[in-house]
């Protein structure tokens, strides 16, 4: 088996979450002691927080645990799974950079991770959810960032005008269907809808957004549906401060990478945006993150003051014309249009024989057989099966796939 191989296929199943048995817990006085310590931490949250009792519970029942809440559990799963453990090689916005102070996917997460968990606290919210929402809310990027995104949405319109590609949709995919649990499970990794909606709700890429108020009425099936689930706000204002986290945990660090690149420096940013917003990255998180807590208490909804909002618009406009418009990002962009264009069309003609592909010598058609026979979704085109497999892989197998198909 090929050290690529070995990345993405030598485990088809995800790890199994770390079990903690109910062997050892096994009277009704137990139980029911670790179920009323569990709700009475719980009972001197916001009026505004999500109640994990309230839950709308799994798509599949599961016998709950004894030690930990539902959204732990989600925490445990998500964390286990491949899709994460995938993020580390996955671009933010500088592909395969080879300094390594460059952000990766993995770290965004992170960076989402503490900066909404910092306000969830302030803010007492339920923490439990937060963190599960930010650990699993980019688990569905495909590789090359948001640039690989685009590219793959239009392979696919090519065979299928109707298909679309959106990672917060991915992401749901991810956790829903394509991420395997151990045998006798099915339902991919099975989470709560809170955090199910959290993941498909949150997008980052609103730069205008900096009022949010939960949709609590929110349909449980709307989720599913692709475009409402994309223009729906999040259920709970859990998934609001997550959905916000994730613009300010990258609008900073992206100009530092930017910085690192010689694209840019901070000093270039206007004065009118940095006297408001600060002149670093901690600078920029510390002032919105500040204006956002002193905005938000006490209130049903998550919300900077107008001055900072106006001010992240006003930047993330910035970074848009100097960073992700910029003339090494354009030029970075064509090497991924041509490499996903190239791989999704070979892979895409393989398809059309698998019996011959899964016996080809070359790993890859031998790989996107096995993936497809494995597939969990057995009415699936092989337009959905291509895109899946390729928003799969990190940067460096994607490459890998590439060249091994081209390369003579």
């Amino acid at each position: 088996m090929d050290k690529e191989q070995s990345l993405f296929e030598q485990f088809p199943s995800a790890f199994p979450e770390p079990s903690i048995h109910n062997d050892g817990i096994d009277n009704p006085r137990d139980r029911e002691m670790l179920t009323i310590l569990r709700n009475e931490r719980e009972k001197n949250l916001s009026p505004y927080a999500f109640h994990t009792k309230d839950s709308r519970g799994r798509r599949i029942q599961e016998e709950p645990c004894l030690v930990r809440s539902p959204f732990e559990r989600d925490t445990g799963r998500i964390i286990f799974c491949q899709a994460f453990r995938r993020l580390r090689h996955k671009t933010q916005v500088f592909f395969n950079a080879k300094n390594d102070h460059i952000c990766s996917r993995i770290e965004h997460v992170i960076y989402v991770k503490y900066i909404s968990t910092t306000i969830a606290r302030a803010l007492n919210l339920n923490l439990d959810l937060v963190e599960a929402i930010a650990l699993g809310h980019d688990l569905g990027h495909a590789p090359f960032g948001h640039s690989g995104e685009k590219v793959l949405e239009k392979c696919a319109k090519k065979y299928d005008p109707d298909m679309f590609f959106r990672h917060e949709f991915q992401s749901l995919r991810v956790v829903d269907l394509l991420e395997e649990r151990p045998a006798g499970h099915p339902g991919g990794i099975n989470l709560s809808f809170e955090v199910r909606d959290g993941i498909v709700s949150h997008c980052g890429e609103t730069y205008s957004e900096y009022i949010l108020t939960p949709f609590r009425e929110k349909p449980t099936d709307l989720i599913l549906d692709p475009k409402l689930a994309l223009t729906s706000r999040p259920a709970t204002l859990e998934g609001c401060v997550v959905r916000i986290a994730d613009k300010i945990a990258y609008i900073g660090r992206d100009i530092e990478d930017a910085c690192l690149a010689g694209i840019m420096e901070f000093e270039d940013i206007a004065p009118a945006i940095t006297s408001r917003l600060g002149k670093t990255n901690s600078q920029i998180i510390n002032t919105l993150v500040s204006d956002l807590i002193h905005n938000s208490i006490d209130r049903d909804e998550i919300r900077l003051s107008d001055e900072a909002g106006e001010a992240m618009k006003e930047l993330l406009e910035e970074n848009v014309a100097r960073i992700y418009r910029s003339e090494k990002i354009n030029r970075y962009e064509e090497t991924v249009k041509n490499s996903i264009e190239g791989l999704f069309e070979a892979l895409m003609a393989a398809m059309k024989d698998k019996e011959k592909a899964a016996a080809s010598g070359n790993s890859v058609y031998a790989g996107m057989a096995r993936y497809a026979a494995s597939y969990p979704q057995k009415d699936a085109s092989d337009t959905q099966m291509v895109v899946d497999y390729i928003a799969g892989m990190t940067d460096s197998y994607a490459m890998s796939c590439y060249e091994k198909i081209y390369w003579i």
